[in-house]
């Protein structure tokens, strides 16, 4: 039986650490760029979030202040949405170019926002939020 030589395996093993951290390092300033921005299909309100999702630029047009305070509420959450799956998506491409496939990547996918159900004009007015005053 072939004993193998502990100085040879130590540096082996040295070396994938050292491997492993300059690829953590690189996945990390990547990450730390990644931003997602979407835009409402009438182009009313756009919003910016960072790789964390939370809400870095809001923008709204004058033509939101014909909407109704629920439905720009809407409208802000369903784009802001968008904006949080870009950025998973970019997450998800950087970890899995970095790291591949494995359970970690698995459990990130899972805790993604899914996608909002869009709603057409003719949805809108068949089906129009309650109003509350």
């Amino acid at each position: 039986m072939n004993t193998p030589d502990p100085a040879q395996w130590l540096a082996r093993y040295d070396e994938r650490l050292t491997s492993a951290a300059a690829r953590a390092k690189e996945a990390g300033a990547l990450l730390e760029k990644v931003t997602g921005t979407a835009t409402s299909p009438r182009r009313d309100v756009t919003v910016t979030v960072n790789a964390s999702g939370a809400l870095d630029q809001l923008s709204l047009t004058p033509a939101t202040r014909s909407l109704e305070a629920d439905e720009l509420a809407r409208l802000i959450l369903d784009t802001s949405r968008q904006a949080r799956m870009s950025v998973g998506e970019q997450v998800n491409a950087i970890t899995s170019e970095y790291f591949g496939e494995g359970p970690a990547l698995a459990v990130m996918r899972e805790h993604q926002p899914a996608p909002a159900a869009r709603r057409d004009d003719d949805d809108y007015f068949a089906n129009p939020p309650e109003i509350t005053t």
